[in-house]
């Protein structure tokens, strides 16, 4: 689908993502404000919208498979970023980011990923097309990640143990506090960054790490530029609100980081297969994955329940009175 996907159609789909950023940021964010649950749910719901209307036109225009292969990317894409909505929220703990400010640090933090992401897509089509061993590495780099994820625990927030933070303050001296929502203030005719500037650094690291399992996880499932990067797009572009949506209750999900290394290791197991020439149907990955997550959720829930009943009971029993 490279070839099929003309230039304009490239360029009308960045057109299209730049509009939208420009509204959110321009318009409806204008001013800085906490994001409420009920505007994130607005959001949430008008990127999910937009993305089914958009994997609806490539199904129509190139196909079932394409269809089926953006759909599953995007599940895949949509479900790792739960992952980073994590470390967002221990990032901005850490800081003590005010919530006004939060939207802004988030918007450019996408913002670069989605540069970052382009780039690293299209080198690693190139990468793909050029030498077939690296598909290898991919496989069992997926796998691998996927195991580490299922015994790894949460570590504590270190950032000043951040490379990039280091290196950025070899060069740049950082204010002692914040300054309104700006990244950087003059004080004393000396340019000084603000401890958001910090933030804002620490959450692009920590998505170009993220996309280090992301992307190879799509080249899995299709080696096309224009659905790997669109389904990437489309996931990022929801993951603002999707933070302010499940923020407060990331606790509630304990069963889905063991869901997400499932689905990293099937797909590394797929690209492995394929590698051999041995083809898992996209329409058997489709249903695979969204099995595993939907299991993880509904079990995480389900004992979420049980814990709160077993709580109740035993508050009741606390409260009778004691037999002599």
């Amino acid at each position: 689908m490279f070839e099929t996907a003309p230039v304009w159609l490239w360029v009308g789909f960045t057109i299209f993502v730049l509009g939208m950023l420009a509204l959110d940021l321009g318009v409806f964010h204008r001013s800085a404000h906490a994001v409420s649950l009920k505007e994130a749910g607005i959001w949430s719901a008008v990127w999910i919208a937009l993305s089914l209307v958009f994997n609806v036109l490539v199904y129509n225009f190139y196909g079932a498979e394409a269809g089926l292969q953006f759909l599953t990317g995007y599940l895949i894409e949509k479900s790792l970023s739960v992952d980073n909505i994590f470390v967002f929220v221990l990032i901005f703990s850490y800081f003590s980011v005010p919530a006004q400010y939060q939207h802004r640090v988030l918007f450019w933090g996408i913002f670069g990923a989605l540069v970052m992401r382009a780039a690293m897509i299209f080198t690693g089509a190139a990468l793909l097309e050029r030498f077939h061993w690296i598909i290898y590495i991919f496989g069992a780099f997926l796998i691998f990640t996927g195991i580490r994820m299922a015994f790894h625990k949460d570590e504590e927030l270190h950032p000043e143990a951040n490379p990039v933070v280091k290196l950025f303050k070899r060069f740049m001296p950082v204010a002692g506090e914040y300054h309104g929502q700006s990244f950087f203030v003059r004080q004393a005719g000396r340019l000084f960054a603000t401890p958001l500037f910090v933030v804002l650094l620490l959450v692009e690291s920590t998505d170009l790490v993220f996309a280090l399992d992301s992307i190879p996880a799509i080249f899995a499932i299709t080696r096309d530029p224009f659905i790997v990067y669109t389904s990437n797009v489309f996931a990022i572009l929801g993951l603002r609100a999707l933070y302010f949506l499940l923020a407060g209750v990331m606790d509630m999900f304990r069963y889905l980081k063991i869901g997400l290394s499932v689905v990293l290791v099937f797909v590394g197991t797929k690209m492995l297969a394929e590698a051999v020439h041995i083809e898992i149907p996209i329409l058997v990955s489709l249903g695979v994955i969204a099995l595993v997550l939907t299991v993880s959720v509904l079990a995480s829930l389900w004992m979420n329940r049980r814990e709160a009943a077993a709580e109740i009971e035993a508050g009741r029993h606390h409260d009778l009175p004691a037999r002599h």
